[in-house]
């Protein structure tokens, strides 16, 4: 059976920057581009060359990619003037891109009252912006803005626009779901209708999120005749995201018919890098990663009940759509409260830990777990904690350093500039083999600005540990988050700490107390503890 090639359009840094909360600086485009030409991808929308300082300097020092085809993204020429006399798609065109993307109304309702122009005289800066681009050499798209809503209030106009691009020479029209508010079984409708009109290959397809059925969207075109997807890495895109690249991919490699019907740009070995490429993202704007994201998630082949369990040790595929490994994630059978001893010694297995099934000090481990998670602690989450646990009772856990004690003020002040500060200083008493260490840090970062207790404790604890220094030298705090687990001014407090090296190794620890503070602090020691067992056994 001969399968179809569909094409593959990332916009990470063009429609993903339009997230909440997103910047990237110049750097951080290059080595997104150079990750999704390495995966494979057909095109890397690189931004709107002229719209802000980092999109020109960043075409202006653009990357060199091997595979994919760089494109600049802009709009069509304002009514009025001539596509060569137009300046913001002069910007565009200057940047050089081998291919530029341009979208435009396809909306009459947006047209007349958006552009407050006529239907006429939109269809004319279509056709001309994509042929002045052809005229230049350049592979033309045309995003068709707003084209389902359009279609449903007007589909004679909707089809004219993506006419007028077509026969001016674009390489392919993008039916846009702009709003998102199209449904997957209706988009599948138009598509069709628009496929059996235009030729199939020139036809793609880009949704949005809102309502969280964008992947499923972009699949159902696919099925109606549209040949080219456009998303996001992680699904980034303004509002509630685009479609999402991360889980759309494996699922055209991985999954039927898709597989047996599609074949894409993207080679399967490449596929274990795609957890990889995803955390990458998530490094790179300093957030945490969804655990529960399909397919690359910490959590997406996690089994934390005993009966789940306890079939996966004896056949994956009862309980796991794929192997995790296909995608470079890997299953996680955490300790919780609903652990039996056969998931305790696969844990501790994967963990690198011997242990007998006959062992006596597996049954106190198991209770100690359900007993410790009755008074807050959660191991399913904390997987570095568990393991110093288990090493605890199994006779494996070295002692790098005892802390004697620490302490933490806070200070409410006025700076030298006489605005007010609130400044948080600790101290901390450790032994090292019998050596005694007092650090003491605050927590004011280089800017000036408060981190917090916690900042100014992690900064002390780690600030002299004598001859673990260089152990720990990379390591970093990247999450933070506190839950109250019972109410009133008596509540216990739980304390979860993701932390990070400089390898890109991540791990998670827990702490409980009345003290925010201290349960911060235990969730630390262990943090360090972790990284110091795991560096010093390799």
């Amino acid at each position: 059976m001969t399968r179809t090639r569909l094409s593959l359009f990332d916009t990470t840094l063009r429609d993903g920057q339009q997230t909440q909360g997103v910047d990237f600086s110049g750097d951080d485009k290059r080595k997104i581009a150079l990750a999704l030409d390495a995966l494979g991808l057909d095109y890397v929308e690189g931004g709107w060359p002229g719209a802000n300082p980092t999109d020109s300097e960043f075409f202006a020092n653009a990357p060199v990619l091997k595979h994919a085809t760089f494109t600049a993204f802009g709009m069509t020429k304002r009514a009025g003037r001539s596509a060569a006399n137009d300046d913001v798609l002069a910007e565009v065109a200057n940047a050089g891109t081998p291919a530029v993307c341009l979208v435009g109304k396809s909306y009459d309702f947006h047209v007349e009252t958006a552009l407050g122009i006529t239907l006429d005289e939109n269809v004319a800066n279509i056709s001309e912006s994509i042929a002045h681009l052809v005229g230049l050499g350049r592979e033309a798209l045309f995003d068709a803005e707003h084209f389902f809503d359009g279609y449903k209030a007007n589909p004679d106009y909707a089809l004219r626009c993506l006419d007028a691009a077509m026969e001016a020479g674009a390489r392919w029209v993008v039916l846009c779901d702009t709003n998102g508010g199209t449904l997957p079984d209706e988009i599948a409708e138009i598509t069709g209708a628009v496929a059996r009109r235009l030729p199939g290959d020139r036809l793609g397809i880009h949704t949005h999120n809102d309502t969280e059925t964008a992947v499923a969207g972009a699949l159902a075109a696919v099925d109606a005749g549209a040949r080219q997807i456009q998303g996001t890495l992680n699904g980034l895109g303004e509002r509630c995201g685009n479609a999402n690249l991360v889980s759309i991919i494996p699922t055209l490699l991985l999954k039927e018919p898709w597989a047996s019907r599609y074949e894409v740009s993207v080679p399967k070995d490449r596929l274990p890098g795609l957890s990889g490429l995803s955390r990458m993202l998530d490094e790179l704007l300093n957030r945490a990663p969804d655990r529960h994201a399909p397919y690359v998630g910490a959590a997406a082949f996690a089994h934390k009940a005993g009966l789940h369990a306890s079939a996966i040790i004896k056949d994956p595929t009862t309980y796991e759509h794929i192997p995790p490994e296909a995608v470079g994630n890997e299953r996680v059978i955490p300790m919780s409260n609903q652990a039996g001893r056969s998931n305790l010694l696969r844990r501790l297995s994967e963990a690198g830990i011997s242990a007998e099934k006959s062992d006596p000090r597996l049954s106190r481990l198991l209770q100690d777990v359900k007993d410790k998670e009755d008074r807050g602690f959660s191991y399913d989450s904390a997987e570095a904690s568990f393991q110093l646990l288990a090493r605890a009772h199994l006779g494996l856990r070295r002692k790098f350093f005892d802390v004697e004690r620490f302490r933490v003020t806070v200070e409410r002040r006025h700076n030298a500039m006489k605005n007010l500060v609130t400044v948080s200083e600790a101290v901390v008493v450790v032994n090292v083999d019998g050596s005694r260490f007092i650090s003491a840090s605050e927590s004011l970062d280089e800017a000036g600005s408060d981190q917090g207790p916690v900042n100014a404790l992690s900064k002390a604890l780690s600030k002299d540990l004598g001859k673990y220094d260089a152990a720990i030298a990379d390591m970093r705090l990247v999450d933070f988050k506190v839950r109250i687990l019972s109410a009133g001014t008596e509540a216990i407090t739980r304390v979860l700490l993701e932390s990070c090296d400089g390898e890109g190794r991540r791990w998670t620890t827990v702490g409980v107390s009345a003290n925010i503070v201290d349960a911060s602090f235990q969730a630390l020691i262990d943090a360090i503890d972790f990284k110091l067992h795991r560096d010093t056994d390799r």
